[in-house]
């Protein structure tokens, strides 16, 4: 099973998979203020890769996003990627 783990600092953060307790991938984020971040890299464990982690990334930080009212900017190639491939997660876009 896939859990999304968040650690936050006051200046960066980010998102860990789990999958059935093993590091499956990771996104880290910048704080651009105290209302929106930067995810600046998405990375995903040679052994996951095409089981889309690296999607769950994104939802988990959209859900963080969405219930603190708070923006992405995606400067990482994958997590924009998947931003312009779901219209339904523009909501949270920056």
């Amino acid at each position: 099973m896939l859990e999304i783990v968040q650690h936050n600092t006051e200046k960066k953060g980010d998102f860990e998979a789990l999958y059935d307790g093993a590091h499956a991938g990771l996104m880290t984020y910048t704080w651009a203020g105290t209302d929106k971040f930067i995810i600046d890299h998405t990375e995903v464990e040679e052994a996951f890769n095409g089981k889309g982690v690296g999607k769950q990334l994104v939802l988990g930080a959209v859900d963080f996003a969405r219930k603190n009212n708070i923006k992405i900017i995606p400067l990482c190639p994958f997590a924009k990627a998947t931003f312009e491939k779901n219209q339904d997660l523009h909501d949270v876009l920056f």
